[in-house]
């Protein structure tokens, strides 16, 4: 299996993951050990995984803060999936400086068409452009010249 798949399937157990800790209040070492047994693992990037699940919430301000001036509602008004979704996305815009800025969108997107609500995606990948272009003004730039 291709790096791209493992890294694309543990973004999909994130989005869970992540899902699971805001909605539950489940411990992240609870919800790690969990997923582990609940999946197969073998297939997923369980470098990436365990690096964001416990990253996201340890840079949650930083995170939220990032995302928050271009919503068009109250942070608690977002649905809880597509929090996840965009808190994944912003950590590698902000922290995964290895992660091209548009592959970064494109999973969001790609996320949020796979469990946000009825187009939600349009409204994460609006979001997520502008974080873009805030959190990675150099490598826009340098990729439009």
């Amino acid at each position: 299996m291709s790096k791209t798949k493992a890294k694309q399937k543990a973004r999909k157990l994130l989005v869970q993951a992540l899902y699971s800790w805001e909605l539950g209040g489940t411990d992240l070492q609870t919800i790690e050990v969990n997923f582990h047994l609940e999946n197969d693992m073998s297939k997923i990037d369980t470098d990436l995984f365990k690096k964001v699940l416990y990253e996201v919430p340890e840079n949650l301000a930083k995170i939220d803060e990032a995302y928050q001036p271009y919503l068009d509602r109250e942070q608690d008004q977002l649905d809880p999936v597509s929090r996840a979704v965009l808190r994944i996305a912003t950590y590698e815009l902000l922290f995964s400086i290895e992660v091209p800025y548009k592959v970064a969108i494109n999973e969001g997107v790609n996320l949020a068409k796979t469990f946000g609500p009825t187009d939600a995606y349009k409204f994460i990948n609006g979001v997520l452009d502008r974080v873009a272009a805030q959190a990675r003004a150099v490598e826009i730039a340098a990729n439009q010249g």
